[in-house]
């Protein structure tokens, strides 16, 4: 299949990176080391991509599952950030991703009937407006509170003034990683994971990084990978990757733990998310299949970054939060599943609190050779891997073409219209149940008609 990361070619794989040079050699396999692959290798440079343990091992793979514009930030100031986020929203939703980014409804309960729904349908005027003209999804709409208890007779029914719903849009964000991944890989970029950068290489007078030492987790043997350039996205790592030849960033980042409940579907009755306000953020209740996803928090984290843990005391804060809105309230025993990610926040000041901080993102070139970046959020993964390929190959003794990201699909992307069409013709020939069918197309888009072969091949 294109894009192929096979177990099997790794070690050839390494052999590749090691003959070299490269263009750009990317640190990192979450979601902005995946899209700075992919941008880079998209703009025609040599491109190698290693990363400690494996695609969206981390921070990429226990986020809130949403490609959303980020309403609260709205209140926040930060219209920069919400403009950028609401076009890469459609865009994923239209032209790269549509395979597996879908538009979701979520409900805003309002309890205030004076004052708070002007003041909401003034935030959801402006968020709409932001989108612009040509859009992929509905406008925001008022609901009744007897229409809002339609849609989601969980909501307590006192004080309850109505609604507003409104759309964003959701993710399997590691499936996205992924395909993000093999999308690089099929435009040329060797991708290798549990390969861990261990060192900066630095050229003779030390003036300027000229690749990284890798250990290969595998066979616990080191390599040195040469390249012109460098790019740092190592999230929660960063200041670990900086430590390791003692750069001096201009940033530091802040780790911030947000939890997440898994809920059987059952747990919440309503047809849509829904969104409310706590005292220090938000809280989304997000459909997910036969599950709902409820959280999240957002605590300073000084902990192991690896696997951050969730405590009581977090489980406790999203039930509480929850329960303010639901005529049934939830106990512990409607928790099936926990998880938890860390945020890589920049730091303005030590004393800010991680709510505070903004999620904008924040490139540096502390040394030649050398790009990095922290910050920003999952929805603006592109625009992130844009600029810190951008500021990479200034200066490349080959110019590097400008970034054609925002025009290219990812795999499985191309044609799906034709292959969703052709769905119920492809379950009589392959004799598998129409939802079968479906739900692999729901994950692989067009490239579902050669993973059916696989299968079939495979029988």
């Amino acid at each position: 299949m294109p894009g192929a990361l096979d177990a099997r070619d790794r070690s050839a794989a390494l052999q590749k990176l090691a003959a070299g040079p490269l263009d750009v050699l990317v640190v990192g396999g979450g979601i902005t080391g995946a899209g700075a692959a992919l941008d880079a290798a998209s703009r025609g440079l040599r491109v190698g991509l290693v990363e400690s343990r494996d695609l969206a091992a981390g921070t990429s793979s226990r986020s809130s599952k949403l490609i959303h514009g980020g309403l609260r930030y709205l209140e926040q100031g930060d219209f920069k950030l919400v403009r950028e986020a609401l076009r890469e929203r459609d865009l994923l939703v239209t032209r790269l991703a549509p395979h597996l980014v879908r538009p979701v409804p979520f409900l805003y309960p309002l309890y205030r009937k004076v004052v708070e729904r002007p003041y909401v349908s003034a935030g959801l005027v402006i968020y709409d407006a932001m989108e612009g003209a040509r859009r992929p999804v509905p406008h925001h709409r008022h609901l009744s509170a007897r229409d809002a208890l339609r849609r989601a007779p969980a909501l307590r029914p006192d004080r309850l003034a109505g609604a507003m719903v409104y759309y964003d849009a959701q993710v399997d964000d590691a499936r996205h990683t992924v395909t993000v991944a093999r999308t690089a890989a099929a435009h040329g970029a060797i991708v290798v994971t549990r390969a861990s950068a261990t060192s900066l290489l630095r050229s003779p007078d030390g003036s300027a990084v000229i690749g990284a030492r890798v250990l290969d987790k595998e066979t616990d043997r080191s390599v040195d990978i040469l390249a012109d350039r460098v790019v740092v996205c190592a999230g929660v790592w960063t200041d670990l990757v900086h430590s390791l030849d003692g750069v001096r960033a201009a940033y530091e980042v802040r780790m911030s733990k947000g939890v997440h409940l898994v809920m059987r579907k059952s747990a919440i009755d309503a047809d849509a998310g829904m969104i409310v306000r706590t005292e220090k953020s938000v809280l989304f209740f997000i459909p997910w299949g036969e599950r709902w996803i409820v959280g999240t928090t957002d605590t300073e984290w000084s902990g192991e970054r690896d696997e951050p843990t969730a405590t009581g005391e977090d489980v406790d804060y999203i039930l509480a939060a929850a329960n303010r809105i639901l005529a049934t309230p939830l106990t512990r025993a409607d928790v099936i599943g926990v998880y938890a990610g860390l945020r890589p926040l920049v730091a303005a000041a030590a004393e800010t609190p991680t709510t505070k901080l903004s999620r904008e993102h924040v490139v540096d070139v502390p040394l030649p050779g050398l790009a990095t970046i922290a910050g920003g959020k999952f929805t603006t993964y592109r625009l992130m891997a844009r600029d810190v390929v951008d500021a990479a190959v200034e200066g490349l003794p080959r110019p590097a073409p400008p970034s054609v990201t925002d025009q290219l699909p990812l795999l499985g992307a191309d044609g799906l219209a034709a292959v969703q069409a052709g769905a119920v013709r492809l379950a009589e020939d392959y004799r598998l149940p129409l939802a079968a069918v479906q739900h692999l197309i729901s994950r692989y888009g067009s490239l579902t008609c050669e993973l059916l072969d696989l299968i079939g091949a495979n029988r």
